[in-house]
């Protein structure tokens, strides 16, 4: 069945308006009919399933004929701040993590990035980012999209650590150093609502100086094992041990 994201204003206690681009997805792609049903979740994470009323390329009117109340939201939020890598990576990295139960991301120019964006490309950039993470979403059930942050400096991202409940770093020297024991420790200390910053180097990694203004701010260094993963690998492993943690262990 499929499902939409709403603002807050287009659904009420009994309709909901669907336009634009999700709109014409009913008419043209899906080929909807009268009567048909659908999803809709609002900013709120109210999800309801909808009967089809009205049906026009520009706009949908459906009626609510249940609420439905599934969580699939992981129980804290977490959100991934990616070094800047090469060529489509990002887009990977949004669609997947998405998938996993991120949050937010936020992309920064870390001192290895060889991928650096101005004011235009990154406007453009997010925009494409924010579709990704939204079609992602409505595919895998998520209650939410997740927030594509505009992208900043490492100093930048350093003073966002203390605005999280905790943060940290996956790097490189950890798991070369067979550490194992940091991550899993993180994440006993966290609970329900919390919520956690992960941050990962580009391609090349974290530099020794980053890793050090990152520790000074609170974040924790921490390796995932003891192989090296690529830049695009390593927050959705992340993703995977902390749905493993809170919600199959449960």
């Amino acid at each position: 069945m499929q499902r939409y994201f709403v603002a807050n204003e287009q659904m009420s206690d009994k309709h909901v308006t669907i336009n634009s681009d999700d709109a014409a997805h009913i008419t043209k792609v899906m080929r909807m009919q009268l009567g048909d049903t659908i999803v809709c979740i609002n900013q709120e994470q109210r999800a309801v399933l909808c009967v089809l009323e009205s049906v026009t390329l520009n706009e949908v009117t459906a009626s609510i004929k249940e609420e439905l109340f599934a969580n699939t939201e992981l129980p804290i939020s977490v959100t991934i701040a990616q070094g800047l890598p090469k060529g489509d990576k990002l887009d990977f990295i949004v669609q997947k993590g998405t998938e996993l139960g991120a949050v937010g991301f936020l992309p920064f120019s870390a001192a290895r990035s060889i991928v650096k964006w101005d004011a235009k490309k990154g406007a453009k950039k997010r925009e494409r980012l924010e579709k990704i993470a939204k079609e992602s979403a409505e595919q895998s059930y998520r209650l939410m999209v997740p927030t594509i942050f505009t992208s900043s400096s490492s100093k930048q991202l350093t003073e966002l650590i203390n605005t999280f409940t905790a943060c940290v770093v996956l790097a490189e020297e950890k798991a070369k150093a067979n550490e194992t024991s940091a991550f899993a420790t993180q994440l006993q200390e966290l609970s329900p609502g919390d919520s956690l910053l992960v941050i990962v180097g580009p391609e090349g990694g974290i530099t020794n100086e980053e890793l050090e203004e990152f520790e000074r701010a609170g974040a924790k260094s921490c390796g995932l094992g003891p192989r090296i993963l690529r830049t695009e690998t390593a927050s959705l492993a992340a993703l995977a041990a902390i749905s493993y943690h809170y919600e199959l262990m449960r």
